[in-house]
């Protein structure tokens, strides 16, 4: 069989899956097709499709530069397709990211909602504006096929200049950048990785990685399509290499050596052996091996160096990313075979889009040849029902899309139906606070809280008004419920009213016509309000009006509720920094686990008996603090 039929057979079934696992996670969220969590926010996705990808794709900034601004023109023949590479690279950097968000359309805000103080924002905006150069930088390409294109392709090529220092500009900068997002976390990157000059190693190996990454694309295509391997070009860009490996494992010794952390060289943990695997294989073996002229233009070792670098320099944004962060407690992560699903299908999905420009376009000098797409031979038939497949390239066609079909049914069949009808609906019961004069609001448990100065509250606010801010609504014969009565959840909405328990034998014992008159629908809005028959429902002082029946979580009820409150009067006391979060969570404490038979919570009956309809204030008060609106618009 072809290898190339069999190599793009390979990717589209790869495709198949991810369509698959993509769907599911567009569809259901995050939840069915990763293992991040709170606790480890950034993964495979961030580590290797994001900060990975960007590297990956350096090839073009240093190839442009190398033939367009130091003139060496031998290097011309392999500039195009290093220039594809990266601007495929960059788009499907691009794609990766739009599964790790959790609003991912929302990807557009960061054009009009501007933070320049943030790395992030700088990242993606060079991000975007080097895709734009890079598609600049490309199109000329293509456009040689169309005569109608000449007049826009000859301008692009008298901006090639201005377009490639442009390159080389913003993929300094952002290149650089992606190690900004970590000088932040100096308590949670281990001190092998942590460094004050992370941005200058994240530029310095991403220039390894993308000489790296041009040699391995020529060897694999030149094996693929039977060209003639350009093994003394390579041995060139092998022998530049080399000298930017011995850079970086200067600099990179060097800042041990300067910030005092040599010592954590000669420690046990599990992270001084991934520090030396991922050095290793990254830098110290391959500036040894490209010493030897003769491994230089050795065919073999063509191979093996490149792909090792690769896989190290990959590894140390992985590492970076969140491997190797400590201060997490016992939380470990290991990516699902969903979230590597989705990264190998962004990865197949790019590769098949690099075989079909190499094939139509003139990418290469001379355009390859598959003999399977030689639209002179014979039509092909299925073997076993003799059906006429059509002529070899649209026969082609059919068993990739067959091998894309199939994948994607078997991914569909393997995805966990338990997750998928459980997602987003994964219950989390809220715990009530307790304490008088200082509450430990931490409704899950799980040690992640704040103290809420209970007492001090009434003080400042007085008794009277105080209390109807937060017990806006009571339980039957209670003057102050607590907040997990009704957000019952910690996240998922709740029932407010519990109509099957007024209307059941056990309970209430209501005929519909209690509640519902006979000639109206029967549903929230025509029922008899709650107060009529329970007139201590509302806190008194208070004024309240019932929006529908759904309570949204105790997560989001909490902050609605106290942003809201502090929102209102940080200009009255002058205090900005109220609203911020750190201004409530200023500590963590340790949960006693229940199975011990000590516990610091003591919890008194559940009071999920009877359940109530969420309110909202009136005019007269704190505006943002409320659980107002439809179900749908205040789910999680």
């Amino acid at each position: 069989m072809n290898r190339i039929y069999t190599f793009k057979t390979i990717l589209w079934t790869i495709l198949g899956f991810g369509a698959a696992v993509g769907t599911a996670r567009f569809i259901y969220g995050l939840g069915v097709t990763t293992n991040l969590s709170d606790s480890v926010p950034w993964g495979l996705w961030i580590g290797f499709d994001v900060m990975g990808g960007v590297a990956l794709a350096a090839g073009g900034f240093i190839l442009t530069a190398t033939v367009y601004i130091f003139r060496l023109e031998k290097f011309h023949g392999i500039v195009r397709p290093a220039v594809l590479t990266a601007f495929l690279g960059y788009i499907a950097v691009a794609v990766g990211l739009l599964f790790d968000l959790g609003l991912p359309w929302n990807i557009w805000h960061m054009i009009i909602f501007w933070n320049p103080h943030s790395p992030l924002f700088e990242v993606g905006w060079c991000v975007m504006l080097y895709l734009t150069v890079l598609l600049l930088e490309f199109f000329p390409i293509p456009a040689e096929e169309f005569s109608k294109l000449n007049k826009l392709r000859n301008f692009l090529l008298k901006l090639r200049l201005p377009l490639v220092i442009a390159g080389i500009a913003l993929s300094t900068l952002h290149q650089s950048s992606l190690g900004s997002l970590f000088l932040i976390m100096p308590y949670n990157v281990h001190p092998l990785w942590y460094s004050p000059i992370l941005p200058v190693l994240f530029f310095i190996s991403a220039i390894t990685l993308g000489l790296m990454m041009v040699s391995f694309e020529s060897k694999f295509t030149s094996w693929l399509y039977r060209r003639e391997t350009e093994t003394d070009l390579l041995a060139k860009l092998c022998s530049a290499a080399r000298w930017v490996f011995l850079i970086y494992i200067i600099v990179r010794f060097g800042d041990l050596a300067f910030r005092g952390q040599l010592g954590h060289l000669g420690g046990g943990e599990w992270q001084v052996v991934m520090f030396w695997v991922e050095i290793a294989i990254t830098a110290l073996i391959p500036v040894i091996l490209l010493s030897i002229p003769k491994i230089r233009i050795a065919p073999v070792w063509q191979w093996i160096i490149p792909m090792m670098s690769i896989f190290g320099i990959v590894l140390n944004r992985i590492n970076v990313g969140g491997l190797v962060h400590i201060n997490r407690g016992n939380t470990l992560y290991l990516p699902s075979l969903t979230e590597i699903t989705i990264s190998a299908s962004v990865v197949a999905g790019a590769a098949l889009v690099f075989l079909y420009m190499v094939e139509r376009y003139k990418i290469w000098e001379k355009r390859p040849a598959d003999p399977n797409t030689d639209p002179t031979k014979i039509p092909e038939f299925d073997f076993a029902s003799r059906t006429s497949l059509g002529t070899p390239e649209v026969a082609l066609r059919t068993k990739y899309s067959l091998a894309f079909i199939l994948a994607a049914a078997v991914g569909f069949a393997l995805l966990s139906t338990e997750n998928l009808s459980s997602a987003g609906t994964e219950s989390s019961p809220a715990k009530e606070a307790r304490g008088w004069e200082t509450m430990w609001i931490d409704g899950d448990l799980d040690g992640e809280g704040t103290a809420f100065p209970h007492a001090k509250h009434i003080d400042n606010n007085g008794k009277e008004k105080s209390c109807v801010l937060c017990h806006h609504m009571n339980l039957p014969l209670d003057n102050s419920s607590q907040c997990s009565a009704c957000h019952r959840d910690m996240y998922l909405l709740s029932d407010a009213f519990g109509h099957d328990r007024h209307a059941s034998a056990s309970g209430a014992g209501l005929k519909c016509f209690d509640c519902h008159k006979k000639d109206l629908t029967k549903n929230a809005d025509t029922a008899k309000p709650c107060k009529d028959c329970h007139g201590d429902l509302v806190a008194e002082g208070s004024t309240i009006t019932v929006e529908n029946y759904r309570t949204i979580g105790y997560v989001e009820s909490m902050h609605r509720l106290c942003i809201g409150c502090h929102s209102q009067k940080a200009d009255s006391l002058e205090k900005p920094d109220l609203p911020r979060c750190a201004n409530c969570h200023k500590e963590k404490r340790t949960i006693i686990s229940p199975d011990a038979g000590v516990h610091p919570h003591q919890y008194g009956a559940e009071k999920d008996n009877v359940i109530f309809p969420i309110v909202s204030y009136n005019s007269e008060q704190p505006p943002d603090t409320t659980n107002t609106g439809s179900a749908v618009e205040n789910s999680r």
